[in-house]
């Protein structure tokens, strides 16, 4: 299990070789058995495996060529619609729109997809996460008819690969791990927890490729740029909105 974490590869490439439901049914097993707050299973899994409605989706997510490619999409999701029509069937009110519940359902969906995961590079498949679940969650609530109580999270393709990439760079363990406290970081620590990345042939063609002066700013001015993060915030905040995860009221 350690050869299979430390060895993984993000797959955006799969051979046409389905995924059987038997194999499907055991990762999706091994999912479940992740932790979750209460023991509540605040999530649902979306398992998208018809080639139509993987059409549907591939907007969603920028027309990024694995979610066709691959044979199976997972969609990972906050789920409280059912934990809270059991409640109420048993004469129990819940009080699961708030934020906070978000927050709680959205932990349990990742720790969830993460088991699955494993599980799947386990058996020899590949995977790849999509970021960009969160940003497009009011079409894909459309796309998938989910109800009110459900905001998709993370979004994982699935398959055989199709490619054998090279590993992606990490930063230094010293660089994200504390002991006891938090040590903030000086400039010096900055410089050389970052100083491997930067360094690395390929970052710095990315730097030269879009005429910066720095790897930060290609993440700042081209990735993830400010603009593009508060509109993603507003569609996300009125997603919660809609879906009666923001209520303040006692």
């Amino acid at each position: 299990m350690m050869e299979t974490i430390l060895n993984h590869r993000s797959i955006r490439k799969y051979t046409s070789e389905k995924v059987s439901s038997e194999v499907l049914e055991e990762i999706l097993n091994a999912g479940i058995r992740a932790s979750t707050t209460g023991n509540m299973q605040v999530y649902s899994v979306v398992v998208t495996q018809d080639d139509s409605n993987k059409e549907k989706l591939a907007p969603c997510h920028f027309n990024q060529p694995m979610i066709k490619g691959a044979p199976v999409v997972l969609t990972f999701c906050a789920d409280y619609n059912r934990f809270n029509k059991w409640c109420e069937q048993s004469n129990a009110k819940p009080g699961y729109d708030n934020f906070l519940s978000f927050v709680t359902g959205a932990i349990d969906a990742l720790l969830v997809a993460q088991n699955v995961c494993i599980a799947a590079e386990s058996k020899g498949l590949g995977i790849c996460y999509l970021g960009t679940t969160t940003y497009t969650a009011d079409k894909i609530i459309d796309v998938l008819n989910l109800p009110k109580g459900v905001v998709p999270v993370t979004t994982v393709t699935l398959g055989y690969p199709d490619e054998s990439p090279e590993l992606v760079d990490r930063l230094p363990l010293e660089g994200v791990v504390h002991y006891e406290s938090y040590k903030d970081y000086s400039k010096e620590d900055i410089k050389k927890i970052y100083s491997e990345k930067e360094q690395l042939p390929e970052n710095i063609g990315f730097v030269k490729e879009n005429k910066k002066e720095s790897l930060a700013q290609v993440f700042t001015d081209i990735r993830y740029k400010k603009q593009d993060n508060i509109v993603f915030s507003k569609i996300l905040l009125d997603v919660l909105t809609k879906q009666g995860f923001m209520n303040n009221e006692e």
